[in-house]
């Protein structure tokens, strides 16, 4: 690591420390020419996988996409910004954790589906009803039976 301040080549770390959840470091450095201390900050650089959308085409993956049917099926229900920005994490994570360079959009609206479902059944209805394309009132009411058939991090308490 290259001294900000001198340009110097040699640099020694003081201090290092987890930050952000334990995501990134954070390293004090010493410059070993003038001495002068700054901070970096490392994270590990894991790339997401290419979406192979069902028309066979790959695209990469966009986390504002995501951000977007998240907070379309989430409009006006009482779920907090956190809560979302944390399932989005989650999603992002157990992507990346695949080790796979490319992954179907069908497994990432699936992981979307039931992180929807834990956060608000409301909205994991209405992100499933365009997802899954219902046609009509009968397909709403098989999803909502086995929603309810389904147990719930709640119920399990």
């Amino acid at each position: 690591m290259h001294c900000p301040f001198c340009s110097a080549e040699d640099t020694k770390v003081i201090d290092s420390r987890l930050v952000s959840e334990g995501d990134q470091v954070r390293r004090r450095r010493e410059c070993l020419s003038c001495h002068e201390r700054f901070t970096t900050y490392e994270v590990a650089e894991l790339l997401m996988p290419r979406i192979i959308k069902q028309d066979g085409s790959r695209e990469p993956f966009d986390e504002e996409k995501m951000r977007a049917g998240f907070l379309r099926a989430l409009e006006k229900r009482p779920v907090s910004i956190e809560a979302i920005e944390s399932s989005i994490a989650q999603i992002k994570h157990a992507l990346q954790a695949t080790g796979e360079r490319e992954i179907d959009s069908l497994s990432v609206g699936e992981r979307v589906m039931e992180q929807l479902r834990l956060l608000d059944e409301v909205a994991y209805i209405r992100f499933a009803s365009v997802y899954r394309r219902f046609q009509d009132l009968n397909e709403f009411r098989e999803e909502i039976d086995r929603l309810e058939r389904r147990p719930t991090p709640k119920s399990l308490v």
